[in-house]
């Protein structure tokens, strides 16, 4: 099966010209790469650099996206913008999103523009914290509810799911996740998007494990976990890490 490992520079890198750097191995690392889609997601002002690179299986990608797609919005950038950047995938709903203060209204907003654009919507989702009573497990089926109001049956297969749970991101983790709560995370998200549409629905969306991935623990979402592909962070903007992350995730 074909995986999906999306870079995720976030506010990086400092200089145009580190992000050409990144870019041309990005492209280098990619052409041994046969079973994967690599979708790469740099800032804003970085996305016109992709054009000095060619490859059948890296796509382009944002980070964000208005929730509006046209207007007076000072400082936003449309789907419509993106998709005459050649942009095919936008990350919406990521946690570090979220904590700015967007909800689940806007990001619903979000995946409606984009799809009406045929850009596909990556859609973050995860709990803050788990607890013993399974309260985590309502949260996210509340995420996946609203995020997903209204959005036909026939568009849901053009939208990739990100489980990242927050706990487990950046300097503040308590943990690492492992790969049985990963699996239990994706078995129960295609529960709920079954019970909200049905069960072939849910079949085709791919869900993608997202939360502090390195080469050290990228391997067993894939395999143990049975994750789709990764939503790779601070690790995508180095060759030799990414290049590795890469090898275990697509043997």
């Amino acid at each position: 099966m074909t995986k999906i490992i999306v870079a995720n520079w976030k506010m990086n890198p400092k200089s145009l010209k580190e992000a050409r750097v990144i870019f041309k191995e990005t492209y280098t690392l990619a052409r041994g790469i046969k079973n994967a889609k690599i979708v790469v997601c740099p800032p804003f002002p970085y996305l016109f650099l992709s054009g000095n690179f060619k490859s059948k299986n890296v796509f382009l990608g944002a980070q964000n996206v208005a929730k509006d797609g046209e207007g007076s919005y000072t400082g936003e950038v449309s789907s419509n913008m993106l998709k005459n950047m050649s942009v095919n995938y936008v990350i919406v709903g990521h946690s570090e999103r979220r904590f700015l203060g967007e909800n689940d209204n806007i990001i619903n907003k979000k995946i409606f523009n984009l799809l009406k654009n045929k850009i596909t919507p990556i859609l973050c989702v995860g709990e803050n914290k788990r607890d013993h009573d399974g309260f985590y497990l309502s949260f996210v089926k509340e995420q996946l509810k609203n995020c997903l109001n209204e959005i036909p049956k026939a568009q849901i297969k053009n939208i990739i799911i990100a489980y990242e749970p927050v706990w487990a991101i950046g300097k503040g983790a308590v943990r690492e996740a492992t790969k049985e709560e990963f699996l239990e995370m994706k078995i129960f998200i295609k529960k709920v998007i079954s019970d909200i549409y049905d069960a072939n629905t849910a079949h085709s969306v791919s869900i993608l494990y997202g939360g502090s991935v390195n080469p050290l623990n990228a391997e067993s979402f894939v395999k143990g976990g049975e994750a789709d592909g990764l939503l790779v962070g601070r690790d995508s903007l180095n060759s030799k890490k990414f290049g590795d992350i890469l090898n275990v995730a697509t043997q």
